[in-house]
């Protein structure tokens, strides 16, 4: 199907990472972007209009309405934990929107333990409640179980105009998550660096690619249910990847689990972490089939310029901040340490 001329969409969000991006990209070829937001995490992208909007008032359904009274060709939603902003959103604008698309999560599989998952495989028994990201902390699988609701809820009312993507590890400007980030930004300073020595699989998607599959989506019409995934990398191959794309002098120490655990070292997330390294219960989770998003038109540009962005990104936020995963210099000296002297 070709491309439809000049949209009018309504993005929520548009203030961070994935629904900025998003907005950005829809802007940027010529399409007439509202962002409905609070506004209070950053600015909608230049060229973007911004109607504020606080979905966890008594009266955001009356204020969806509102907006309802023109039509959207396109709804990109993309609520992180509410059920009820979910709903709320299809109440007032299903009706009228061409297309509509919802960013969920890889973290919607039952098993992630599981290599080559994709649309299809079982997934968690859903929660339809609203819940925010502090209550993730106590509850960790509640993400995904609201989620889940979430795209039940798009399927009934809008099933034959609904694009529901689940990325996995999203990377690149305006990525906070420290998970990908921290690879380049430590490889930037050299020297020696501790890495996971596993046999595991990587994935990874940057936000620039998934934003414009999102906005191609919405000109060419796609529905469907997609794992928004790149390729798979060995994680030991992509490490070296990376670091070899940032170009500084640096010394694997490739550590094993065992020694990582024996050290301190957790995966994943968190203090004292190694991000991309997986416990095997999770390893599935990022080793799912990348062949249907390809085919539905996904495109993913080479490492080295996915690279490139987020270590500008990293820059720009300071490498020396306090981070959400990996380790410190300190931390990493003390790992070299007890490794060298087990």
């Amino acid at each position: 199907m070709g491309r439809l001329s000049a949209m009018r969409m309504l993005v929520f969000g548009g203030t961070m990472f994935v629904s900025k991006a998003v907005a950005a990209e829809a802007v940027r070829r010529g399409h007439d972007v509202v962002c409905a937001a609070r506004g209070t995490s950053g600015d909608v992208p230049d060229g973007a209009t911004l109607v504020r909007i606080d979905r966890d008032t008594p009266d955001t359904l009356a204020a969806l309405a509102a907006l309802a009274g023109e039509r959207f060709d396109e709804v990109v939603d993309t609520s992180i934990m509410s059920y009820t902003w979910v709903v709320d959103a299809l109440a007032a604008l299903a009706t009228t929107a061409a297309h509509w698309t919802f960013v969920s999560t890889i973290g919607v599989y039952a098993d992630h333990s599981k290599p080559g998952q994709s649309p299809g495989y079982p997934v968690c028994e859903p929660r339809a409640i609203h819940a925010t990201l502090a209550d993730r902390d106590n509850d960790p699988g509640l993400y995904n179980a609201v989620k889940v609701a979430s795209e039940n809820a798009v399927r009934d009312a809008v099933d034959n105009r609904a694009f529901i993507v689940r990325p996995g590890l999203i990377s690149g400007p305006g990525d906070r998550s420290d998970r990908f980030g921290y690879w380049p930004a430590r490889f930037s300073r050299g020297g020696r660096v501790v890495v996971p020595d596993v046999e595991q699989k990587i994935q990874y998607i940057d936000v620039r690619d998934l934003a414009s599959w999102l906005v191609d989506a919405v000109e060419q019409r796609i529905i469907g249910t997609f794992d928004a995934v790149g390729p798979r990398w060995e994680l030991r191959d992509c490490l070296r990847a990376v670091a070899d794309a940032v170009g500084e002098a640096t010394e694997f120490v490739p550590l094993t689990a065992e020694q990582l655990a024996e050290a301190g070292v957790e995966p994943w997330m968190g203090p004292r972490t190694l991000p991309l390294w997986l416990p095997p219960e999770y390893a599935g989770m990022a080793a799912h089939d990348p062949a249907p998003a390809r085919e539905a038109g996904l495109r993913t540009r080479p490492l080295d310029d996915a690279v490139t962005g987020a270590l500008t990104h990293e820059r720009a936020l300071g490498l020396d901040r306090p981070r959400k995963a990996g380790l410190t210099p300190a931390e990493e000296a003390e790992v070299l340490a007890c490794a060298e002297n087990p």
